[in-house]
């Protein structure tokens, strides 16, 4: 009986307490509640944020691994076109030496052919004016005798009051003979000198003997025994001298 007693009291004590609960309950305001729902909506969206910044954290890897390769692709590309543009600039500096060889090559040649048009226009001029210089010098024989004929006729029997007739005829159709000859040698350039009372030149006369001579300048020439010849300015025969000697 006490047992039934105390469960009976027990069991009244809980429907109190249940009822005081659900009254309590029922008389707290909805904010309450509200506020409640944010938390738990707030801590929800917390858990999401993070959730989704987990997630986003791999995509940002990702990206920033894509940027790189992107950065080593392209560091790629252009090592090649660098290489490329620096073997272009090597073929042009190549290609410029050979145009500067051939440039050259070129002007020495035509150096070299003008040099040769000019020593050929020389050998050509020089085989033109010396052409007859052998035959000229074999000449002057000729004309050395014809001159020995003339001297070696005395004045007097050439002289007006001679009457020897057919030597003098004889003397002017050498001395005629002997200036034709000289004309025509001088139609080929060759001319004759006659080096008397000038200074010697060693390269213009051939001193035969010298002499003391007093009056006379020392070096002199005052006697030609045979005239000199020069063909265009070269001389074909040095004139045959005596040359006045020094007394000291």
């Amino acid at each position: 009986m006490t047992l039934s007693i105390l469960s009976s009291s027990l069991k009244g004590s809980l429907v109190r307490a249940a009822r005081i609960s659900a009254a309590t309950s029922a008389s707290r305001p909805a904010s309450v509640w509200t506020s409640r729902l944010y938390s738990t909506g707030a801590n929800n969206n917390s858990t999401g944020d993070k959730d989704n910044n987990k997630e986003a954290a791999p995509a940002q890897d990702s990206t920033a691994a894509s940027d790189s390769e992107a950065a080593a692709a392209a560091d790629a590309s252009a090592q090649p076109a660098d290489g490329a543009k620096s073997a272009h600039e090597e073929a042009l500096a190549a290609k410029d030496k050979q145009i500067a060889e051939c440039k050259d090559r070129l002007l020495r040649t035509l150096a070299d052919m003008e040099n040769l048009r000019q020593r050929t226009a020389k050998e050509v001029a020089n085989t033109k004016d010396y052409a007859v210089q052998k035959f000229a010098k074999d000449m002057l024989d000729t004309v050395d005798i014809l001159a020995m004929a003339i001297q070696n006729v005395p004045q007097e029997e050439i002289s007006e009051g001679s009457s020897n007739t057919h030597l003098k005829s004889l003397h002017v159709g050498v001395s005629m003979t002997r200036d034709e000859l000289l004309k025509t040698l001088r139609r080929y350039g060759v001319e004759s000198y006659n080096p008397i009372d000038e200074k010697f030149d060693p390269n213009l006369h051939q001193a035969n003997f010298q002499v003391p001579m007093p009056g006379k300048e020392p070096g002199t020439v005052f006697d030609v025994q045979k005239i000199g010849f020069m063909i265009k300015g070269r001389v074909l025969r040095p004139a045959q001298v005596g040359v006045v000697q020094s007394t000291d």
